[in-house]
């Protein structure tokens, strides 16, 4: 949509866009993430499944393992990649983005601007996200209720896992083939820019597989043709739509599914997935709650939006976020009271550094004369911005990723020492043959490595993210952040690192 004009300005034009070197190991990184995330995202699902164990036994054995024999432990399908997808499958799962989509458009919302962009203006936004999942989720309550476990939603995700994974990697590929395409229609420096588009500082290097990944424009956008609605509710930013809905809920919804799996296998619920699901969903709810905030991010304020975002928000999110209840689903584990005790302590202590550190970061900017901030200590950069000293983030420079890694851990401990084999017993009642999941001298522990591996690679992702805001704002504020850093040492744990 058009911006107001001003006084001294007819009519915007492009300025030259900034250009930045490579990330993540450059083309070669790129090669590797596009094609090998999706790979891993599938392997998760075989090799640590409820048809032999979760590892499947014969990775136990490597000398020893054939392929015919790991298929049958996985349960590959019997049609091979041809039974990865199924379009019924897709259908539904776009049936539930368009549902998204509709919630965003015809449902109330607040519509504020973006901050500062390169050619000096500020794109509008709605935000609607935690009223459209409250919504879906009441939906999902109400069927439940009806038809309990059973509910269609709930055995259709475990039902069609697999192929639900195919359709979400379907549709970040297209709409990641979208944006790029698109992305060759941004004015040229010079030319007018009515619309406020421009190119992602990191997304133009020319090679044309790196930038597919890292993300041309910096805030592609479509606007809907639709009558009777404001401007930004027909109009999609399609990186911040994406980031906040369709993923985002679908993780919660796949660890729903779960516990109904477990519900509908064993008769009852475990406290473990119990305290994993509402974590995760706190989590969730909170961010979406507070999805005004999202503005302020990295994600937002300085990456293109290609196939690396679109692949995280709908592939990578919801189906390596879910693992742990997935898990869970299958092998029934018990935390006992103590073990909810120390899952809670986890919780609280991430929980108060993080939102402490935003909430504190956020009143400052907003208003520094707010009673809870203006105690406050900081110093009065060259580029008019404040860098705090004291407080929160006087600890450390990126405090508010420390408590975003410790409550992550509250995901993960439910599982315990995870590892089971799945073996045959006697129904005592029947007398037919049923398979349980039991955990076996040789299969425990090694199921951490699916069930931890969030916490690995969340830790991982924080530090580099903590990386390219050292970089950012080291460009940004000179000689200013020199002097920050020489006050405030630590990075992301005080005294450590």
């Amino acid at each position: 949509m058009a911006p107001k004009k001003d006084s001294k300005t007819k009519v915007r034009v492009q300025p030259v866009p900034e250009k930045r070197g490579y990330e993540f190991g450059g083309p070669l990184g790129a090669f590797g993430i596009v094609f090998g995330l999706p790979v891993l995202v599938y392997s998760f699902t075989f090799l640590c499944n409820d048809v032999s164990g979760c590892p499947a036994p014969s990775l136990l054995h490597p000398s020893t393992v054939t392929l015919d024999q790991l298929k049958a432990e996985v349960g590959w399908p019997k049609g091979g990649f041809a039974d990865f997808y199924d379009t019924s499958v897709t259908l539904w799962v776009l049936g539930y983005y368009l549902l998204s989509l509709a919630m965003y458009v015809f449902l109330p919302g607040q519509e504020v601007e973006g901050t500062e962009l390169a050619c000096g203006g500020r794109l509008p936004y709605k935000f609607n996200a935690f009223l459209s999942a409250v919504l879906i989720l009441s939906g999902c309550a109400t069927g439940t209720y009806i038809y309990g476990a059973d509910f269609a939603v709930w055995t259709f995700l475990w039902d069609n896992y697999l192929q639900v994974i195919t359709a979400n990697l379907v549709i970040c590929t297209v709409i990641s083939i979208f944006v790029y395409a698109k992305s060759f229609t941004v004015p040229a420096p010079g030319q007018p820019n009515p619309e406020l588009r421009q190119l992602a500082p990191g997304g133009h290097t020319g090679n044309a597989l790196y930038d597919f990944f890292i993300g041309r424009e910096l805030n592609p956008r479509v606007r809907l043709p639709i009558p009777f609605v404001s401007e930004a509710s027909r109009t999609i930013d399609i990186k911040s739509w994406l980031e906040m809905r369709p993923g985002l809920l679908g993780w919660i919804i796949l660890n729903l599914s779960n516990i109904a799996r477990q519900y509908r296998t064993y008769g009852y619920i475990t406290d473990s997935i119990v305290i994993s699901t509402a974590f995760q969903a706190f989590y969730v709810l909170d961010g979406l709650y507070m999805e005004p905030a999202l503005l302020t991010t990295m994600d937002i304020i300085m990456d293109g939006f290609g196939f690396m975002l679109s692949f995280g928000d709908l592939v990578w999110v919801p189906f390596i976020y879910n693992f742990q209840t997935r898990y869970l689903a299958v092998f029934p584990y018990e935390l006992g009271f103590n073990g909810i005790l120390l899952v809670l302590a986890v919780t609280a202590v991430g929980y108060s550094i993080f939102r402490g550190a935003n909430n504190q970061k956020n009143r400052f900017r907003t208003n520094p004369n707010d009673p809870r901030v203006k105690h406050l200590k900081y110093i009065q950069t060259a580029s008019g911005s404040k860098l705090i000293t004291s407080g929160w983030w006087g600890s450390a420079r990126h405090i508010n990723y420390l408590g975003d890694w410790v409550m992550s851990w509250s995901y993960c401990l439910p599982t315990g020492i995870a590892g089971y084999a799945i073996i045959q017993t006697i129904n005592p009642a029947t007398g037919d043959l049923q398979k349980q999941a039991v955990q076996t001298p040789e299969s425990r522990g090694w199921g951490m490595i699916f069930t931890y591996f969030f916490l690995v690679y969340f830790g991982t992702l924080l530090i580099h993210r903590e990386q390219r805001d050292e970089e950012k704002c080291k460009r940004k504020y000179g000689a200013d952040w020199d002097r920050y850093t020489s006050l405030v040492r630590s990075r992301i744990i005080p005294g450590i690192y």
